[in-house]
């Protein structure tokens, strides 16, 4: 692929609203016409984690869980949190633990994706986690969780008939698929 020189000019950013887990910026700028914008970015405070644990039948467990920004519920892979200065895979170990409980032996890194990338500079990180043992969750107080076992390939058609629609669960589950790490 070609290097490609960035078209926009940041004149002004101007933070409008921040919390503990975001910033959101008003920047002022030339867009690639040289006609003066304005654009909103959010600015996370974290990375976005995402495990697909697989079993030793080939079941994998998935969370789900009422979100409040959607109004409805959500059957997601397990998934958090990374601190910028928290090596991703010792936060998809953390982030597995507290939401199932499971532990894994074998973690294997799968891919990094922008989960909107025309709004957001959030990277999220997927792993898959085998030789698994389970253990007590601690989930967060803020989570009210129901953790599932099934089948990948159920898994897969939930997410083929648009029952799984969390971005980084569909991409993840896709892959798993597509690259045959999962095998029944």
């Amino acid at each position: 692929m070609p290097s490609i020189k960035n078209p926009w000019t940041l004149l002004q950013a101007t933070t409008v609203y921040e919390n503990p887990w975001i910033r959101i910026e008003d920047h002022s700028v030339l867009n690639p016409s040289g006609q003066p914008g304005q654009y909103g970015k959010v600015c996370f405070k974290s990375r976005a984690i995402a495990i697909l644990p697989l079993d030793e039948d080939n079941h994998t467990y998935l969370v789900g869980q009422y979100r409040y920004t959607l109004d409805e519920y959500s059957w997601e892979l397990p998934m958090g949190g990374g601190a910028l200065d928290e090596a991703p895979l010792a936060a998809a170990q953390r982030e597995l633990r507290e939401e199932t409980g499971l532990q894994a032996r074998d973690w294997q890194p799968l891919m990094s994706l922008h989960t909107s990338n025309s709004i957001t500079d959030e990277i999220a990180y997927a792993f898959v986690a085998r030789d698994l043992t389970p253990g007590p969750a601690d989930p967060e107080p803020t989570e009210a969780l129901n953790v599932v076992r099934v089948p990948f390939a159920e898994a897969l058609q939930r997410t083929l008939n648009g029952k799984i629609t969390d971005a980084i669960s569909v991409a993840t589950i896709l892959r798993v698929a597509a690259e045959g790490l999962a095998t029944k």
